[in-house]
């Protein structure tokens, strides 16, 4: 069986930081302020990572944009088609 292992992390608030956070803590219906804190923690540290990692999709995704318009591919053969169409209506005056 997995032993569980509780480590520690020691914060110091002021008084009426820890009244307030005691009392979300009440009207959120959590058994402790430590499972409160935790909560809070894990979910703000979740969003935190989510925001970061669309941020670097995001980069990564203009990265591939740019590249796409730096170096734009061969027109296909249907492309040249619809091309040489719209041309040709041009110079017919249509």
């Amino acid at each position: 069986m997995a032993t569980l292992v509780n480590d520690r992390i020691d914060v110091r608030i002021s008084r009426e930081q820890k009244e307030l956070i005691k009392y979300a803590s009440a009207l959120r219906g959590f058994k402790s302020l430590s499972e409160f804190i935790i909560y809070c923690v894990n979910t703000e540290a979740g969003k935190i990572i989510m925001d970061n990692e669309k941020v670097l999709k995001t980069i990564e995704d203009k990265k591939i944009f740019v590249d796409a318009i730096l170096n734009p591919p061969a027109p296909g053969e249907g492309l040249k088609k619809a091309q040489s169409a719209a041309l040709n209506h041009e110079i017919d005056g249509i």
